[in-house]
């Protein structure tokens, strides 16, 4: 609207007041409107610390066309934000747009937060991934011998880091890595998107995880973990595209996650043989809940194969899996060491499935030659109940060790529904010890059915665990639309 200044003077004094600042925002709206006007909101979300000091990546020269490679922005952001770890901490915020970037690192009381729109692409090319050492408690790259390319997003020996947002995406633009893994060109083990190591007090929550070259989150000798709500999605057959593998990790809270994978949905480790043995640093204290998974050639959850560290007190419950090749796998092998013990299992629906139960005793890859083939993994104290399956080709293969079975194992109130070409032996058992109660179709004669008058639920602990106490808090930043 336009008024002439004419007018002015026959309209009272305040009002033309008024009405003069409307005609001169107007005019200056009409002179300059070609320029982007940038508006302020304020984004809620939960963490478990909020941050006293927020940047954006544009800050520092980051360009979201897709094409501009954003390594030395992320790089120099995180750098400078790390000043704030002891006043309050820091938020480096990700607005929308395609953001190429290498590999970089994270910094210790610090936020890294996606926007809906925000896609982190990674680069294709192996010079923006530095070569980093093996892991200890592995000997050897799981893809080749010696070292590895560090992960696209990195972090070790840190304390209080949170990777969160409104569902904004990382895109691994796998496809490249899974051909050279195919082809046999690489050089060192693939990266992964985002593996945290040595670290206390971190979450992962509120992403799209997509297409990623290996493992998509790899915590690793860490502590105090929850990973919440992602999305992961990959080829069914791409290699080795595992979801979450928590490893020799204490205290870890998955929920709440999607995941369709070409590798295990969730693979809990600690450790490869003789290397894993000596790191000694197991996995223990995690609770998985209200997952569905997508695996046609893999497991909802596997305990292994690398556990030579040991994997004890799992509780996973509220499962749900379609198309997949198996529920709850526990893989192992002579050489292995350590132990699976201690796992409660409860309320898992499936469809379309291979197996329900599946043990293997001998999953036989080794990093090297020189494992002890003395070292007998021990495994024990496995308990299943209230789980229902349909169109299912396998009850069960249960194979333990001869020599070393696996004792304690307990499964309950189950119904599975055989597929009409499913094999005509259901269950398939060696070298397993232990009872069922109240399990369709009739299990072997390794797990004795107790009879309605003795039958009790297997285990499921009533006691938390201390993740569970991890406070998460209703943090607030600023964002910058335009």
């Amino acid at each position: 609207m336009a008024f002439p200044l004419s007018t002015l003077t026959h309209i009272p004094a305040i009002r033309r007041v008024l009405l003069l600042a409307v005609v001169i925002l107007t005019a200056f709206g009409n002179v300059h409107g070609r320029h982007k006007v940038h508006k302020w909101e304020t984004v809620e979300y939960s963490a478990i610390s909020c941050r006293a000091h927020t940047a954006s990546l544009t800050d520092f020269g980051g360009i979201g066309d897709g094409t501009t490679l954003n390594t030395d922005a992320f790089r120099t952001a995180v750098d400078h934000l790390s000043q704030f770890q002891s006043d309050g901490g820091s938020m480096l915020y990700v607005p929308a747009g395609k953001w190429l970037t290498g590999s970089f690192n994270l910094t210790s009381h610090f936020t890294l937060y996606l926007d809906k729109d925000a896609v982190l692409l990674a680069s294709q090319d192996e010079n923006d991934y530095p070569v980093i050492a093996p892991l200890p408690s592995y000997g050897r790259g799981r893809d080749t011998d010696g070292g590895r390319f560090i992960s696209l997003v990195f972090g070790s020996n840190l304390t209080d880091v949170v990777i969160t947002g409104e569902n904004g995406t990382i895109d691994g633009q796998g496809q490249l890595w899974w051909d050279k893994f195919h082809n046999g060109e690489l050089k060192f083990t693939r990266p992964y998107l985002i593996e945290i190591m040595y670290s206390d007090n971190i979450q992962i929550s509120s992403l799209t995880l997509i297409n990623s070259p290996s493992w998509n989150v790899h915590p690793v000798y860490c502590s105090n973990i929850i990973i919440q709500g992602i999305t992961i999605l990959a080829p069914v057959r791409s290699p080795n595209t595992d979801g979450i593998n928590p490893d020799s990790c204490t205290n870890t809270r998955i929920e709440d996650c999607y995941i369709v994978s070409g590798d295990d949905c969730i693979a809990v480790k600690s450790g490869w043989d003789e290397y894993g043995v000596a790191f000694g640093m197991p996995t223990k204290q995690l609770a998985i809940r209200r997952i569905t998974c997508i695996s046609p050639t893999s497991a909802t959850i596997a305990l292994g194969s690398e556990m030579s560290g040991g994997i004890q007190d799992v509780r996973a419950e509220d499962i749900v899996a379609i198309n997949t090749e198996s529920a709850v796998r526990i893989k192992t092998a002579v050489g292995r060491g350590g132990y699976v013990k201690d796992i409660y299992v409860r309320g898992v629906t499936m469809k379309t499935m291979k197996y329900v139960f599946w043990m293997t005793g001998d999953y036989g890859s080794h990093p090297d030659n020189n494992y002890d083939p003395n070292a007998l993994p021990v495994i024990e104290n496995i308990n299943y109940r209230d789980m229902v399956a349909e169109n299912v080709t396998i009850a069960a293969k249960l194979a333990g060790i001869s020599g070393d079975p696996f004792t304690g194992i307990c499964i309950s109130n189950v119904t599975i529904e055989m597929a009409p070409k499913a094999k005509k032996l259901f269950w398939n058992c060696t070298d397993i010890s232990g009872i069922s109660s109240g399990v369709v179709p009739q299990p072997c004669d390794l797990l004795p059915d107790q009879g309605t008058e003795y039958a009790s639920p297997c285990n499921f602990p009533t006691e938390s665990l201390p993740i569970d106490d991890m406070e998460i808090q209703t943090c607030s930043c600023r964002k910058k639309n335009i």
